[in-house]
Formats: structure tokens, sequence, C-alpha cells
């Protein structure tokens, strides 16, 4: 089996309360898994994982106290036509285990929520009603991670999104830590995730670099 990320690390410590120290410093690991790299910024401590030198990579000027998340950093990082994704909160919450209460689906692979997934993720898993669809999969660093869909955006209104990410929560075994990627301006997908139990830890891009 291959070794975790170094960087799984930070994450399950953020999910028990316990960050890096706030020092304003940047730390460098190595890049991950399929050609992916990232910047995720804790409170006053940033880390960034590429196949950068830990000398190329401050020369750009990062730092813990927002920097590491520039636009300059980030194209520093990515290189001049590599993709850089968008900045979203990292949340955490822990699953409640039980009787799954969504079914699997397994025709979903057209799906824009799910072909995204596929692209980021691996052992992605399909999961969903009438009220919308979710993906639980190895994501950033290799954590469990969760995403929802609803089918109608206006059933926001009416608690399904709540309701849907709860059943969601039944499908990681009870106290395992799960994580979320939410972009902070899908202000109605960051209520809901936080009215169901999840906290933010930090922030957090993934690039595709093209160094030539």
């Amino acid at each position: 089996m291959r070794e975790p990320h170094p960087l799984l690390t930070y994450f399950m410590d953020a999910a028990d309360g316990c960050f890096p120290p706030v020092d304003g410093r940047v730390t460098v690991l190595p890049p991950l898994p399929g050609g992916l790299e990232c910047s995720v910024a804790f409170t006053g401590h940033a880390v960034v994982a590429t196949a950068m030198t830990n000398q190329a990579v401050y020369a750009a000027g990062p730092d813990g106290f927002g920097e590491s998340l520039s636009a300059d950093f980030l194209r520093h990082l990515a290189g001049p036509t590599g993709w850089i994704g968008v900045t979203d909160a990292t949340l955490t919450a822990r699953g409640t285990g039980g009787p799954p209460r969504l079914t699997e689906l397994t025709d979903a692979d057209d799906h824009p929520r799910v072909r995204h997934a596929l692209w980021l993720r691996t052992n992605v898993q399909v999961y969903g009603d009438e009220r919308g669809l979710i993906t639980l999969a190895d994501g950033l660093a290799g954590r469990r991670e969760l995403s929802i869909e609803l089918h109608r955006a206006q059933y926001g209104s009416r608690g399904h999104g709540r309701s849907l990410l709860s059943d969601a929560l039944s499908l990681v075994p009870e106290g395992e830590p799960v994580f979320a990627a939410v972009s902070p301006g899908n202000a109605r997908s960051l209520r809901v995730f936080l009215a169901c139990g999840f906290t933010p830890i930090g922030s957090e891009v993934l690039l595709r670099p093209e160094r030539g």
C-alpha cells in the first residue's frame, strides 16, 4: 500500500482541534499523487504540497497569513499555463454511521458533480435519491471527502440540502472524520454544511501545474 501523504496528518490533526503553530511560516511537502499540487492555509500557517524545491517556493514570498493563497503565488506554483482551482473553505465533521440512508447510484458518471470528483479524486462512490446526489471519495491527500448537489436549487430553501447531507453522514463510520471543500461564495451550501455540524478548519486551492 502507498504511504499516506504527509498532508493527511495536518487534516486529521485539525479535525481533532490540533493546528500548526501560528507563526506565519510555510511548510513545503512533496506533491500529491496524480500530478496534483495544493496550497492549504490554516490560521497563521500554510502548507504547500509541490514538486518545487523549498527555495523556489520561498522565493515567491508566501507566508502563513494569506499570501500562500494569493493569485501571484498560485500562478508561480502552477506555471504559466497550469490549472488553478478555486479557493475553497475546508470543513470537517464526523460520520454518524448506522444503516445507510441513501442508495448507491451506478449510472451517474455523466453528472457534472461526478465528473469533477472523478477528475480530482479516487474511489469515487455516488449516492442519492429524489433530492439530489452526493459523492464520497478519497480526496486531497487521501482524506475522506464528501460533496453534495441538489437536483433543483430551490430545494435549498425547503430543508432538502440539510436532510440530504445528514443522510450522507450515515455513509461514514461513526466518529470517523470526513471533509468537504466548499466555495465561500456559495453561501447557501456553506450554511447547509455548517448547520449539519461541519466546522471550518482552513482554506485550500488545488493545482495541476505545467512548468515546461
